[in-house]
């Protein structure tokens, strides 16, 4: 069995890959907080992809989070 965390890198590892659908286990009522922990799954770094423009979200080892074109 895989643990919550391994799960969460593979999704992401495919939601970088280029398959943009997301889980149906990360569907969330809007205005629901995601954490980090899942968002960045293990990583200190995920490339967004927002209307065709890759940004990237970097978290610091200050535990701030930088966003960038």
């Amino acid at each position: 069995m895989h643990s919550r965390q391994e799960q969460h890198t593979a999704q992401a590892d495919r939601l970088q890959s280029g398959d943009t659908a997301p889980p149906a286990a990360w569907a969330l009522p809007a205005g629901s907080p995601l954490s980090t922990d899942v968002l960045l799954a293990g990583r200190n770094a995920v490339t967004i992809v927002h209307l065709g423009v890759h940004y990237v979200l970097r978290a610091t080892r200050s535990g701030k989070l930088i966003l960038t074109k």
